[in-house]
């Protein structure tokens, strides 16, 4: 396992889901009346879009290291991760930007685990619990697909050998 490549590949990921991905789902028209703003066409087309792209970068990562169906739990756990470091640098510094004072960050810090885990909402409203499912589902798939296709050869008998 190449445990580098593989935290390089997840936090790339990030870049490509937060940017990329936001910014071609975006193109397609929201509904602001929805009333669960999780069924609409545009966050629909963003997890799809979102899988697709964390399957890729995971087949991506797979193809110089082991696959396999714990590889693929491991890779989803690193982006995930990497997901909840992002979401917290990026609030930090977005405050740091801001203000341009660390006092400011203090009393701010606390609404991160509100944003990671808000107990008024739904679970399928949380956005932690759906970049979990986001991460993990594409990543699971591809270790085991890509494992299951690089099977080895049965072994010779014994006997054979003499």
């Amino acid at each position: 396992m190449k445990v580098e490549r593989m935290i390089l590949i997840a936090f790339l990921g990030n870049y490509l889901i937060n940017n990329d991905v936001a910014g071609l789902a975006s193109l397609i028209p929201g509904n602001p009346a929805a009333a669960n703003p999780v069924l609409t066409a545009q966050y629909g087309a963003f997890a799809i879009l979102a899988m697709i792209l964390i399957a890729l970068m995971a087949w991506w990562y797979f193809r110089g290291a082991k696959a396999d169906l714990m590889q693929g739990v491991i890779f989803g756990a690193v982006g995930f991760l990497a997901m909840v470091v992002t979401a917290f640098n990026t609030g930090v510094s977005g405050i740091l930007v801001q203000t341009g004072s660390f006092a400011e960050v203090g009393p701010i810090l606390p609404q991160f685990f509100t944003y990671l885990w808000n107990p008024s909402l739904p679970i399928w409203q949380q956005t932690t619990a759906i970049f979990l499912i986001l991460w993990m589902v594409p990543s699971i798939l591809t270790g085991w697909y890509l494992g299951r296709s690089k099977s080895t050869a049965p072994m010779s008998s014994p006997s054979s050998m003499v």
